[in-house]
């Protein structure tokens, strides 16, 4: 007599593992029932009616499975998009809808800093004074901020952490000058922002502001991944004289 351990034989399509169970190696692809249906014994799998009835009752489950997986990144921060993106800005209590119109940054054309990649295009709903709804890319921004503020633990060294963290694929850092009176200096390091991130960021929008303090003032590069100027320090974000670089100051919040 010949003992059988093993019902798999490891061959493709071979889907049974001993005992009986469904080889997680070999599985269905999601939302495709066919493996499945190859499942039925051969007294029923000739039986076109009861065929029909089980994929009538099985493809409603797979469909769902299928949607279910999809769903995580449908509403991934990096990817999601439109109205996926207004529901995580729900979820971190953020709105693509700005209360006050982010001022000087449609496209112009020879006008500094909203020119081609830098400017955005009037919308036909917006109004001529600014901007008042952020598309994606600038939401996108908005709601990592957001995310950095609720999880800040309110010390410089945790701003530097929870921005590094969420902003890495960005390409933008910050600098945090505290000035010992309730108040510090912000600056946004890295490439230049376009016109609407550094409305975001010299608005407030951006900043990681414990209760009670001030930003006296906020500074964006004026020349990309160029240091900023600064005396008795050398490092990749400050450097000294024919090296560093005056960004576009502006009066903090």
């Amino acid at each position: 007599m010949t003992i059988i351990d093993s019902w798999d034989s490891g061959a493709p399509g071979a889907l049974w593992d001993s005992g009986l169970e469904w080889d997680v190696n070999n599985g269905t692809v999601i939302g495709d029932i066919t493996p499945w249906l190859k499942l039925v014994t051969s007294q029923h799998a000739n039986k076109p009616n009861f065929m029909a009835m089980l994929s009538m009752v099985l493809q409603p489950l797979a469909d769902i499975i299928e949607v279910a997986k999809s769903m995580p990144g449908l509403f991934d921060l990096d990817d999601a998009v439109g109205d996926q993106l207004d529901k995580v800005g729900i979820w971190v209590g953020v709105t693509r809808d700005i209360d006050v119109p982010l001022s000087g940054v449609y496209f112009a054309l020879d006008t500094a800093g909203v020119g081609l990649d830098e400017g955005t295009l009037k919308g036909p709903f917006d109004p001529t004074a600014g901007l008042v709804v952020l598309a994606d890319e600038q939401f996108r921004t908005l709601i990592r901020a957001r995310i950095a503020a609720n999880h800040w633990d309110g010390t410089i060294p945790g701003a530097y952490r929870i921005w590094d963290t969420l902003f890495a694929s960005t390409g933008f850092s910050i600098l945090i000058q505290d000035g010992g009176d309730g108040s510090f200096i912000m600056a946004l390091t890295g490439g230049v922002p376009d016109a609407v991130t550094a409305a975001l960021f010299t608005g407030g929008f951006l900043a990681l502001k414990p209760a009670g303090f001030g930003v006296s003032f906020y500074i964006v590069p004026a020349i990309a991944d160029a240091p900023y100027f600064g005396l008795d320090i050398e490092n990749s974000a400050i450097a000294g004289l024919d090296v560093g670089t005056f960004g576009t100051t502006s009066a903090g919040t």
